[in-house]
């Protein structure tokens, strides 16, 4: 479980990349998929920080 929260932020991101992926190949014109990509990028990131301090 601790690896898991460990991982969390970064695992986030990556789904915020996978998001943007989409965007990118659907050629979509919807600002749903920039908008949900941006904040799992940023909570990501913030997770990644206060996560990794909270547990070491």
């Amino acid at each position: 479980m601790k690896s898991l929260l460990t991982n969390l932020g970064p695992i986030l991101m990556l789904i915020g990349v996978a998001i943007l992926s989409v965007y990118f190949f659907t050629n979509s014109h919807s600002n749903t998929y920039l908008i949900s990509a941006g904040a799992l990028l940023v909570v990501g990131f913030f997770a990644h920080i206060i996560l990794n301090k909270a547990i070491k």
